[in-house]
């Protein structure tokens, strides 16, 4: 078994920028057991994925995704194009060996996420898909804490994900307002976040959903220049074919109802994802964009004075942080990317499965699908 993991990234986007940091960073922090070589990234746009390549490490470009996936020197296929590609090149990837790394969602159907999670399972090599915000150090040490039992049993849980970038109606329709590119608008993109963060942090999954999903804005200009996120409009309109707002409620496996909210029409967030945890014995609450902090209560305690107290995850014997900075020296987005990369060259070096699965991906997928059944129907309870 050779000692080096070559990676193709297929993709060049936003996430492009992200994971690409993580291949450079990861193997310079941590004591990884394989080395990385960033051997290859592809594009659809031959000048433009060489500038990527440039820019960000890769040795060389390419254009042609099933050419570089066929090839003997490549071990490891990571995918960050938008969701309606993912499930042909994932289980193509599995199929010619490769180890898979699939940005979220794992596909834009119920359907498409059954045939990757079936092609994960039946084949040898390692699939494993990007929920990334797991291994943000003070999520994984609220996982941990809630496993333990420090908060009790869960009676309920609050989990929103605001962002405002879409606000202004000139916003140009880029391929994320595109049913048949995104599948869903802020149900999928950031709804999926918070699904599967409350199911993580719990241990529990959700089997009933009752939820309502809204577009707002009907129409925008028709993207003609891509710049970040959002792009630049011209004159024609289009129309918008996915969600801009989600709310809905779920019952967990253990009983307790959680609350999820995700928006891109939150005016002034930018990218506020919380989520609150109530125990019989205390709560755990955490925001995004205080990312290094924890909230944690305990109502065991004695006294009048009780209180949430504040724990800034950044110890070195807090998840993750053994390769990084003194205490109290903040870490950022990026550096869960980093940790994504560590667990999966762990579990390949280890031959075992790196969470989450594409079964997990699939389970998320159905909670979304449910959503969307149960807005159909004024919000009636849906099984997922």
């Amino acid at each position: 078994m050779t000692d080096t993991l070559r990676v193709a990234m297929i993709g060049y986007g936003f996430m492009g920028a992200a994971h690409s940091q993580a291949w450079r960073t990861a193997p310079r922090v941590f004591d990884l057991p394989k080395k990385i070589e960033m051997s290859v990234i592809v594009g659809r746009s031959a000048d433009a994925v060489a500038e990527a390549a440039d820019k960000w490490g890769w040795r060389e470009a390419a254009t042609d995704w099933r050419e570089v996936i066929a090839r003997d020197d490549i071990d490891v296929v990571d995918i960050v194009t938008p969701g309606h590609s993912h499930d042909e090149i994932a289980i193509a990837a599995l199929a010619a060996g490769k180890h898979v790394l699939c940005e979220k969602p794992l596909a834009n159907s119920v359907a498409d996420a059954d045939r990757m999670a079936a092609a994960a399972e039946s084949s040898s090599a390692i699939a494993m898909l990007g929920f990334t915000y797991r291994r943000v150090p003070a999520l994984t040490r609220a996982r941990d804490l809630i496993a333990s039992g420090r908060i009790g049993t869960v009676q309920q849980v609050r989990a929103a994900y605001r962002q405002d970038w879409l606000v202004d109606p000139k916003a140009p329709l880029s391929w994320r307002l595109k049913k048949d590119q995104a599948g869903a608008g802020a149900l999928g993109d950031i709804g999926g976040h918070a699904v599967d963060l409350v199911q993580f942090l719990t241990g529990q999954t959700l089997e009933r959903i009752s939820g309502v999903i809204e577009t707002i804005i009907a129409e925008r200009p028709v993207e003609t220049e891509r710049v970040g996120i959002a792009g630049v409009g011209g004159d024609e309109m289009g129309e918008v074919t996915v969600d801009d707002l989600a709310l809905f409620t779920g019952r967990l496996s253990g009983g307790a109802l959680a609350s999820f909210e995700a928006t891109r029409f939150a005016t002034g967030r930018k990218n506020e994802l919380t989520v609150e945890i109530s125990g019989s014995d205390g709560a755990i609450s955490f925001n995004l964009e205080d990312m290094n902090v924890l909230h944690v209560y305990d109502r065991t305690g004695p006294g009048v004075d009780q209180g949430f107290t504040r724990v800034v995850v950044t110890e070195p014997d807090h998840p993750y942080l053994e390769g990084w900075w003194p205490a109290g020296h903040m870490l950022g987005y990026e550096h869960a990317f980093s940790h994504q990369v560590k667990d999966l060259v762990d579990a390949i070096d280890q031959g075992t499965v790196p969470a989450p699965t594409f079964a997990e991906g699939t389970q998320v997928q159905r909670v979304l699908a449910a959503v969307e059944e149960s807005s159909a129907q004024d919000a009636r309870w849906v099984q997922v």
